[in-house]
């Protein structure tokens, strides 16, 4: 089958050999007809399958006749890179059509969306924040809206943006098609495609399990010896581009710190960082300027790099679905991939888990020559904050107060509450013959005690 059979405009069929496609993958031959037909689709697709573009072309194939310059398709997807990464292959797959699209995700400044947005654009790929923001705005007009994606929604809903999505469903057309792709079909989900999906049609293609296009491996050692472990997983295996996956943000950043003291090309890729380093990070890892990059299931939504040899699991994923998600970025494209997981004792159910889903037992290997019995330091140090430095004054004169302050006096002795408080003597004064004849008037008639009274 070729991608002529779908009988698209000419241009994007010139688009699609200039880009080197030779044949439609399992998800693009299931979803694109029911897709151009008009039909609601649900597809269960892991990563790597090309459901990018399954939803993209006919997109573009139901925009080219119609007017320009309104948002006519809007995509929702939960992260910036998968976000921009859907925007780059529109721009890939719909160049020459004149159809604008607009990448629309926090982290950046919004003035230049708005700048673009009044520009007038055709199609919008958003995450659901921002885009919530501008709809707060009134900047995005969804009244002429046709096609309605959500894409990754499992991702949606381990990111909590469930809520968001019902939101902004709420504020686009009733009469539209829907189209929703997802790696994994759990009951929110489900519920989920229930509710904005009108009669779907749905299509699965290996979501269950990962790739058989990776091999599987399982490194069992202490937590303490994670690090030294991976380095020299590093020096002794031949690899392109490696992905590290860990838990915490914290513990990439780190990661990738010691991996680059070790003399590697090593980047990191957290929450913390600000998108223009989340972007040079990603760039330099598909363009090969670093070999390694250390990130967070979360943050490694979107990477889409042909070249990643090994995935490495630092920590153990929390559910089979993530081991699949994470996986699922090697043995792309026919192309053949390696899964390590470093494991420990409290990770043996979770590798149960996994060896179901691939209906095998995962081989267990050690690594020669490495020492395996190093004990733990008596505290570790290794994700811990490192001690602040003490704060150094500058050398030169001692500086000078502009109020100093006085001599210290010795304070006076406490006093009892009941004791009355000790007060100056009021200076005497010299009464003038009028205020004393008048005082002695007034003590004659009795306002002053006298002693002959008390």
């Amino acid at each position: 089958m070729s991608f002529s059979s779908f009988k698209l405009h000419p241009q994007i069929e010139a688009r699609i050999k200039a880009l080197g496609y030779d044949a439609p993958t399992h998800i693009q031959r299931q979803a694109i007809p029911p897709v151009l037909a008009g039909k609601d689709v649900m597809g269960l697709a892991q990563t790597g399958t090309g459901k990018t573009a399954a939803f993209v072309l006919p997109i573009i194939q139901h925009l080219l006749p119609g007017p320009r310059g309104n948002v006519r398709s809007l995509i929702i997807a939960p992260t910036r890179e998968l976000a921009e990464q859907i925007h780059v292959s529109i721009g890939e797959l719909g160049r020459n059509t004149h159809l604008k699209s607009c990448a629309i995700y926090g982290g950046i400044a919004v003035n230049p969306q708005i700048k673009k947005l009044r520009a007038g654009v055709d199609i919008i790929v958003a995450c659901p924040g921002r885009l919530l923001d501008h709809l707060g705005q009134q900047t995005i007009d969804l009244a002429n809206l046709e096609i309605l994606v959500i894409d990754e929604a499992d991702r949606m809903f381990d990111m909590g943006f469930l809520p968001d999505i019902r939101r902004i469903i709420k504020q686009v057309p009733v009469k539209r098609q829907t189209l929703m792709f997802s790696a994994t079909m759990p009951d929110s989900i489900r519920k989920l495609t229930n509710e904005v999906l009108n009669d779907p049609v749905t299509v699965k293609v290996g979501h269950t399990a990962p790739a058989n296009t990776v091999s599987h491996a399982l490194y069992p050692v202490a937590p303490h010896l994670k690090t030294k472990l991976l380095i020299e997983l590093l020096t002794q295996t031949d690899t392109e581009s490696i992905l590290v996956f860990t838990k915490t943000k914290h513990r990439a950043k780190r990661i990738g710190q010691e991996l680059q003291k070790a003399g590697y090309a090593a980047a990191s890729l957290q929450g913390n960082l600000s998108q223009n380093r989340r972007q040079e990070a990603l760039d330099g890892f598909r363009n090969g300027s670093y070999q390694v990059l250390v990130a967070t299931d979360i943050a490694a939504r979107g990477i889409d790099v042909l070249s990643i040899s090994h995935v490495i699991n630092y920590d153990m994923p929390d559910t089979t679905d993530a081991y699949t998600h994470r996986i699922g970025r090697t043995g792309r494209a026919a192309k053949t991939g390696d899964a390590f997981t470093f494991i420990s004792k409290e990770d043996e159910q979770q590798v149960a888990n996994i060896e179901r889903v691939l209906g095998g037992k995962i081989e267990r290997r050690t690594l020669e020559g490495f020492d395996y019995k190093q004990p733990p330091p008596e505290r570790s140090t290794e994700f811990s904050r490192p001690p602040r430095p003490p704060q150094r004054r500058k050398a030169g004169p001692e500086p000078q107060l502009a109020n100093p302050p006085r001599e210290a006096q010795p304070k006076p002795r406490s006093l009892s509450p009941s004791a009355p408080k000790p007060c100056a003597s009021p200076p005497a004064r010299t009464a003038s013959p009028s205020a004393a004849k008048r005082r002695y008037n007034k003590t004659k008639r009795g306002k002053y005690p006298t002693r002959k009274n008390t």
